[in-house]
């Protein structure tokens, strides 16, 4: 019986981004892809997005399919999820991947985050990438979930979920990934939290950018 492997994606993202991965990891795993909720199509829920709210809708998915010795890879976001759940469910986690996830947060670092998610200069700038948001989320309405996923940015920098002692007693064994040009995310953070995980090995992706369209698939699988 293949390991059950659950593939959570990023902020404003969808499962939909990480199929190339899923595709070359379902030799080996028994792979699921979540969406959380109001992204890639699923109802808007009607509480605020929040670091919780993805993980419980996580953890109802685990249950609800009775996923056993399971393997949770997360990217960005959906890797601060992964060990969010890892902290407070770890008897339903046998290991963590983790690959681009920013986990060090503070209002300077929401707000600087925040300007990015602008939805008239996104429609504006980069109509492409606001066409690709659209089919995302569809029928839902992009700029609804951009908004909201500033307003989660914007609690976790008043307030970040997890703290550096919180990785402390996570002892599922972890893989910490960053790819080598991710201009989000710092080495500084992710060795940081590398180092309080107990448990925990390291990787860096050669000319691997934070962008998940980015990123070689092939990579990724063969780390994970």
């Amino acid at each position: 019986m293949k390991t059950s492997l659950l593939m959570l994606h990023g902020a404003i993202g969808a499962s939909s981004q990480l199929k190339a991965i899923a595709e070359q990891l379902s030799i080996n795993y028994e792979v699921h892809l979540f969406d959380f909720p109001g992204h890639g199509g699923k109802d808007l829920p009607v509480e605020p997005f929040s670091i919780k709210l993805f993980s419980d809708a996580v953890l109802s998915y685990i249950q609800k399919n009775n996923l056993q010795k399971l393997t949770i890879f997360g990217y960005s976001m959906g890797g601060y999820v992964a060990m969010y759940l890892a902290k407070h469910h770890p008897q339903l986690v046998d290991r963590v991947v983790t690959l681009g996830t920013k986990f060090h947060w503070n209002e300077t670092i929401a707000a600087k985050e925040i300007k990015m998610l602008d939805t008239a200069a996104i429609a504006t700038k980069v109509p492409a990438f606001a066409a690709a948001l659209a089919e995302m989320h569809a029928p839902n309405d992009w700029k609804e979930v951009v908004l909201r996923t500033a307003d989660l940015l914007a609690e976790m920098g008043k307030d970040n979920p997890l703290k550096p002692d919180d990785y402390k007693e996570i002892k599922i064994p972890s893989l910490i990934l960053l790819g080598d040009r991710d201009k989000m995310v710092t080495f500084e953070e992710t060795i940081a939290t590398y180092k309080n995980l107990p448990d925990a090995q390291m990787g860096v992706l050669p000319g691997t950018p934070h962008i998940i369209e980015q990123v070689n698939p092939s990579l990724v699988t063969y780390f994970i």
